[in-house]
């Protein structure tokens, strides 16, 4: 199968081409960069030198992609709103688009102007795309146009807590998630907030309490079977370049952590990405970054009637590039890991 990727520059963009050009089954023949136009893919990214040297950013134009003949799937790595004028010319064309954007992560184009500041630019495009969070999402997916690819923090919030509002084993009151991210979540912008002197040695909470990703959080936990959920999402950024570790706190209520591991178990025991770990082990980024893995723990505290819960995961990784690449070799019908090497 042969696969673009449009805006290749970035650093998610740049983990996707790792992953492609050592991928046994798809076939990178195309990417491009509106700032790179011309040079070769092995200057920008030297770690690819004598691998991909045939390849040359090309300039990002939704057309010339959607006319070639040889493309079988798109990779769009552009921002919220760009992306939906790529992904209807190319959709249009036959090919499959995988997004990363926010655009048609949100089923509500109410919702998304509201957290996105703007209409949603092709409100009839949504019909034709499905968020897609491998582990989560409902069987039957595959047949659609678009597939969006979740969000870094909705991902390490959504795979613990989602079969567990499914079970019931947890109630939708009061679920409170802090998350810390490494500063490659912010992108490659040159802002003085994400300098090195600015981050390094320091973290701080951002967003709140309405950070952007909450929409989609919120959206995906709903369908979870227990009407609408609102939690309390303090996202932080944290000195260090990968990985995102998340802690959830939520009311017991009945349940025992012996009922919350075995819907667990029930859940992930057959996916390879989801890895569960003892009630007494947390999750630490230091052993997922590289991995398109997502670790999670949980425990009861008997003193305030909560269940934690931790999370951690790449964000570049299984919160972007590996969890679309993911996507695709589900979509082919190729196995789920294919590809899928520590980058």
């Amino acid at each position: 199968m042969n696969a673009a990727i449009v805006g290749a520059s970035g650093y998610g963009g740049e983990i996707l081409v790792k992953l492609l050009a050592a991928h046994p089954k798809a076939n990178l023949v195309s990417v491009t960069s509106r700032s790179k136009v011309g040079q070769p893919v092995s200057e920008v990214i030297p770690e690819l030198r004598g691998v991909v040297d045939d390849l040359a950013f090309e300039a990002s134009d939704a057309q010339a992609i959607a006319d070639r003949d040889d493309l079988d799937c798109v990779f769009l790595a552009v921002p919220h709103g760009t992306a939906s004028e790529y992904a209807k010319v190319i959709a249009d064309s036959g090919k499959k688009v995988i997004d990363f954007s926010a655009d048609f992560r949100i089923s509500d184009p109410a919702i998304y102007e509201d957290f996105y500041g703007q209409p949603h630019p092709d409100v009839e495009l949504l019909k034709d795309a499905q968020y897609v969070l491998p582990e989560i999402t409902k069987a039957g997916w595959q047949s659609n146009k678009i597939f969006a690819c979740p969000g870094c923090y909705p991902t390490s919030i959504l795979v613990p807590l989602f079969p567990l509002l499914e079970a019931n084993v947890i109630g939708k009151a009061h679920i409170v998630a802090n998350s810390f991210s490494g500063v490659s979540g912010a992108g490659k912008q040159s802002q003085e907030a994400f300098s090195y002197c600015e981050v390094n040695e320091s973290a701080k909470a951002y967003g709140i309490p309405k950070h952007r990703h909450l929409s989609e959080i919120e959206e995906q936990l709903g369908l979870a079977g227990q009407g609408e959920v609102v939690i309390q999402f303090n996202p932080h950024l944290a000195p260090m370049n990968r990985g995102i570790v998340t802690t959830i706190t939520v009311p017991v209520g009945d349940s025992t952590i012996e009922q919350l591991y075995q819907v667990w178990e029930d859940a992930y025991s057959d996916r390879p990405f989801v890895y569960i770990l003892p009630s007494e082990t947390r999750p630490e980024t230091k052993y997922t970054v590289g991995t398109n893995r997502v670790d999670i723990s949980a425990i009861k505290d008997s003193r305030t009637g909560n269940f934690v819960i931790t999370s951690a995961e790449d964000n570049l990784m299984k919160g972007l590039a590996g969890q679309a690449v993911q996507i695709m070799n589900l979509w082919q019908g190729w196995d789920e890991t294919t590809g899928l090497i520590h980058v």
